[in-house]
């Protein structure tokens, strides 16, 4: 039997690339997609994933990569990943260059990637009876906070996308699966949206007894597509024990009350 194939966005760090090493773990034939080629030649000889540079903001990369995805053989499971955050102020001072791109890469970059590949994705599902889109969101896009409202307002929209594609993919055996991570301590996230202020980044974690890492946010991923195909997870949101909530994060050890 033919290993399952998954097309991973945002693959070149984090949980893009943590997402990768899971699934060709569980034996999945893998293409990883970003815009770094170093990063995706340094991973696939990690693990033996196939790569693909695409920037999901450029429609024709992504019409680019649809067709590679068809000369591969298709795709059983799209997650897109691609997303990020730039910046932490407030609607009034935000710079809208930072909205813009916020937009571009979480809804355009999710949008554009999931039309281009759904072809695919039907054809796999026709001939294999299942299929799956898997779209990391964030809990910003469901709880919103101050100095946040650029990536609360492209999460939010990320997060209406989804759940309008599962309303327009209902009767079709294709699974559409939501991510939704809370806090993930990884090498990048909070650096690229501080603009590279180490000190700032290092403080959204400060003293937060083990935050999610990204092998648990791939581990839910992959969990949720190796489910039996009538199952779906249609939102899992997942946080560290220590956030109760996207505005109550326990900071120093967790100790049960006296």
């Amino acid at each position: 039997m033919t290993a399952r194939r998954a097309v991973v966005t945002g693959a070149s760090s984090g949980i893009g690339a943590a997402t990768v090493r899971l699934f060709r773990e569980h034996g999945w034939q893998v293409l990883a997609v970003a815009r770094r080629e170093d990063r995706l030649r340094e991973l696939a000889a990690d693990t033996g994933a196939d790569w693909f540079v695409a920037d999901v903001t450029d429609p024709a990369a992504v019409e680019a990569l649809a067709t590679h995805v068809g000369a591969l053989g298709g795709v059983d499971t799209l997650v897109n990943n691609a997303g990020g955050a730039y910046g932490s102020a407030s609607v009034e001072e935000g710079d809208p260059d930072d909205w813009r791109r916020m937009f571009e890469v979480n809804v355009m970059g999710t949008k554009q990637v999931t039309a281009a590949l759904l072809p695919h994705l039907r054809a796999r599902a026709s001939a294999a009876g299942t299929a799956d889109i898997v779209t990391v969101t964030s809990t910003a896009g469901t709880v919103f906070y101050e100095n946040g409202g650029g990536y609360n307002a492209a999460k939010a929209a990320q997060h209406a996308l989804v759940g309008v594609l599962r309303l327009e993919l209902s009767g079709e055996p294709i699974r559409v699966v939501e991510i939704l991570p809370g806090m993930v301590k990884t090498d990048e996230f909070a650096l690229v949206r501080f603009a590279g202020d180490q000190a700032k980044a290092d403080a959204v974690y400060q003293g937060v007894e083990a935050p999610l890492v990204a092998e648990d946010v791939a581990a839910a991923i992959v969990h949720a597509v190796e489910l039996p195909p009538h199952v779906n997870l249609d939102q899992v949101t997942i946080r560290p024990v220590a956030q109760s909530a996207q505005h109550k994060v326990a900071r120093g050890p967790l100790r049960v009350k006296d």
